[in-house]
């Protein structure tokens, strides 16, 4: 009985760290006007992305991931919800941005990601 309430423990705190404490590690730096994320695993790859200020940027998704959380994209900070087709890219154009840390993820916030302006 107490292996179990162990087990169950540590699956209870792996969940609490993949969805609210896990944060991907390095930045993506685009010199261009436009990046590719793959959403793949349970993640945005890359998940934190730096590009130029005062440009508009085109993002590229390819969504290889089944799960249903995964079908969207949320920008909240430029009011875009897009359907991510399976196995397919989709390419969403954000506006000319000012300088910022702008979050995007999926409409459960399991899958969150980070563009960071500069």
């Amino acid at each position: 009985m107490v292996i179990i309430n162990i087990a169950g423990l540590g699956l209870i705190l792996l969940v609490i760290w993949w969805f609210w404490l896990y944060k991907p590690e390095g930045v993506v730096v685009s010199s261009k006007d436009s990046i590719t994320i793959l959403v793949k695993d349970g993640v945005y790859q890359p998940a934190n992305i730096k590009v130029a200020a005062g440009k508009s940027v085109e993002i590229t998704i390819y969504r290889q991931d089944d799960s249903g959380c995964a079908a969207n994209i949320i920008f909240p900070d430029f009011d875009i919800n897009e359907e991510l087709p399976l196995r397919q890219n989709k390419t969403i154009t954000l506006p000319p941005i000012v300088s910022g840390e702008y979050s995007f993820h999926c409409p459960m916030m399991m899958y969150k990601g980070r563009l960071i302006v500069e």
